[in-house]
């Protein structure tokens, strides 16, 4: 397929998913399952178009003057990945290409309109995230708003963890620099002591769950801000530790590993279905300090651990408005009857932690938002709740995630950070530490 036939498949997709109201990948999915002829290269090149319109469709939508797939299509071809305008236009001339553009669209095209550099566009237009979200962005970036959605929108590279229960992160990377689908060994996560990134390159996909590296265990796709949150859980050999929000166990594991499969983690999740993907997980790396704990309909399974924790580690369910670098779709889905649906959860997940907690134990209360209603407002609403609990210092370890913690702290005593791509490099997570009395 030429460029000008990938346009119009793209352009397709995203007609295809506002008529439906679909998520992006099912209808990727769906689009490489009907259309098998195309080759990896089309797949990938196309992916790309897709989520690349995702990602820059509130500029795209300025700069042509229309909020449609087209101009979001080629405002992200153009201004997001940086394609040369005369080669864009001269791929309409595919006879299976879109219609060639019209006079104005090849002026935005070729940067001839003040609209095509953005001028007078508002935050939330420089940065690519819905209107209705721009105050609650202010409140938490003021006027770098802007500029932290920008980095919201970019791609995002894969990030891996190392597992340390089977190997170290240096024969990780001197395994993985020997794979023919990485040119050379990858390098490592700038904070996280355990990361490696493999960075993102456009119309190209590393697929991990094939290397011989991920079968035996030796790695989880894991971000570095999610592998920065584990981090600063504070855990030790020997605690004893709940998971209450595990999931499918991406922190759980972390959290093991970091405790060298000593003392013992209690992974539950109020939707026990989120929990089956567990189990195979813990066997390929080898954790054995794991107790996972479905809820049951009649009884408290956690009761038993009441007061007993020395760390209640709360990964809450959450917008995901820090990870839109992967799902760029997801910000657009957003509404505000969404967010105060997490927010409920939120309280819920913290009241559910609350009694674990032993005499001088902590909670560690992680979301994978930017959203200030969801963290610190979150927190402070807690803390109203329960005055056996205060604010305490992160549990920040010796090397690079100290000086991190500095850069990106929320408050004086360092006991809430926000982490974001433009400031950290990595997806944006909120890690807050409290302690009971």
């Amino acid at each position: 397929m030429r460029t000008g036939a990938r346009l119009q498949a793209a352009i397709e997709f995203l007609t295809d998913m506002e008529t439906r109201k679909r998520p992006a990948a099912d209808a990727v999915r769906d689009w490489m399952l009907s259309h098998r002829f195309a080759g990896s290269k089309d797949r990938a090149e196309i992916g790309d178009m897709v989520f690349g319109a995702l990602r820059w469709r509130q500029s795209s939508a300025f700069r042509f003057g229309e909020d449609a797939p087209r101009a979001w299509v080629l405002g992200a071809q153009r201004f997001g990945f940086n394609a040369d305008a005369d080669a864009l236009i001269v791929a309409f001339n595919d006879p299976h290409a879109p219609p060639p553009p019209p006079d104005a669209e090849r002026a935005v095209l070729l940067g001839e309109t003040p609209a095509s550099r953005l001028d007078g566009a508002p935050a939330f237009v420089r940065g690519d995230y819905p209107e209705w979200l721009d105050a609650s962005l202010a409140r938490a970036f003021g006027d770098e708003r802007a500029d932290e959605g920008a980095s919201l929108a970019a791609p995002a590279p894969l990030d891996l963890r190392a597992n340390t229960l089977k190997t170290t992160r240096d024969k990780l990377v001197g395994a993985l620099g020997e794979s023919p689908r990485l040119q050379g060994p990858p390098p490592v996560t700038q904070h996280a002591p355990d990361g490696v990134r493999i960075p993102w390159t456009q119309g190209r996909t590393f697929p991990w769950a094939t290397e011989q590296a991920f079968v035996k265990g030796w790695f989880e796709v894991q971000d570095e801000g999610s592998q920065i949150a584990a981090a600063l859980a504070g855990v030790t050999p020997g605690m004893q530790v709940a998971d209450v929000c595990a999931g499918g166990g991406g922190k759980t594991l972390a959290l093991a590993a970091l405790m060298q499969n000593k003392g013992q983690i209690y992974a539950f999740d109020v939707d026990g279905r989120r929990l089956a993907p567990l189990h195979e997980r813990l066997d390929r790396a080898g954790v054995r300090n794991v107790q996972v704990r479905a809820p049951a309909r009649t009884k408290d399974v956690l009761a038993d651990l009441h007061g007993k924790m020395d760390v209640v580690f709360v990964d809450a369910p959450c917008t995901g408005s820090g990870t839109w670098r992967r799902a760029p779709d997801s910000k657009w889905r957003l509404t505000p009857n969404a967010l105060a649906k997490r927010l409920e959860e939120q309280q819920q997940a913290l009241d559910l932690a609350a009694p674990l907690a032993k005499p001088g134990g902590r909670i560690v209360y992680v979301t994978c938002s930017v959203l200030p209603e969801e963290n610190e407002d979150a927190v402070a609403g807690f803390l109203a709740r329960n005055g056996d609990f205060a604010p305490a210092p992160l549990a920040v370890p010796a090397g690079p995630l100290a000086d991190l913690v500095e850069t990106c702290r929320q408050d004086a005593d360092a006991s809430r950070l926000q982490l974001t791509p433009r400031r950290a490099g990595c997806d944006g997570f909120f890690v807050a530490s409290l302690r009971r009395r």
